[in-house]
């Protein structure tokens, strides 16, 4: 077997997205999967808000005016996008593809709906992992436990919540995050698993051909 067909078994990468009502622990959950695993990229999204203090562009945003936006999407520029509040965010196409072409994986914070979009953008390359809180009852409280929302803040939340819970099904994998600890290896596994997928394995049919002829060269 020649060492350039070792060379040409590598794989694509994968479009990996967690989606959760807000509450749920997927802010953690992504931190906690990007400091384990160091090769994951994470896509930084384009929008049209203004930045915030402390905020760099290109590292939290690509922050960019309207105009430029929608140029963005009506080229085909952006892979997924939406109008949040009279402002524009979405996901750039050309970083992603690039780095899934590079075998780079690709780690996304959308909601249902832009996952929705990616999907039909990407249909091979996207694996999406929905996070549910242990029951409504824990995520309200989680909710109000953080301060900074008053009630109607809260109950807006919760509403929202079950909007996103009832798209669950939508997605490859549904976890429920009542242990964190083992809810970001079980992510991880699942990040592992979509790794391996043998359409990913864009060299190894080549690899795989090399060796049944020397077997049948009687080399092996």
């Amino acid at each position: 077997m020649s060492e350039a067909a070792i060379e040409r078994a590598h794989r694509r990468g994968v479009c990996f997205v967690l989606a959760a009502p807000s509450g749920a622990g997927k802010s953690t959950l992504m931190r906690a999967l990007l400091a384990r695993e160091t090769a994951l990229f994470l896509s930084v999204s384009v929008t049209t808000r203004a930045p915030r203090p402390g905020e760099v562009d290109g590292v939290d945003y690509y922050y960019m005016s309207a105009a430029e936006f929608s140029r963005m999407a009506e080229q085909g520029a952006l892979l997924e996008h939406a109008m949040v509040f009279g402002r524009g965010y979405g996901t750039p196409r050309a970083p992603v593809e690039a780095a899934l072409a590079a075998g780079r994986d690709v780690a996304l914070d959308i909601d249902w709906q832009g996952y929705r979009q990616l999907r039909a953008a990407m249909p091979g390359d996207t694996v999406g992992v929905f996070i549910l809180p242990p029951s409504l009852k824990v995520l309200e409280a989680r909710l109000r436990g953080r301060g900074s929302d008053d009630a109607a803040e809260v109950a807006r939340r919760m509403r929202a919540a079950r909007d996103e819970i009832s798209h669950f099904g939508e997605f490859d994998h549904v976890l429920v995050n009542d242990d964190l600890e083992a809810c970001i290896e079980a992510v991880r596994a699942v990040l592992c698993a979509a790794r391996c997928t043998t359409r990913r394995s864009l060299g190894a049919a080549d690899l795989a051909r090399e060796m049944l002829e020397g077997q049948q060269d009687g080399l092996f």
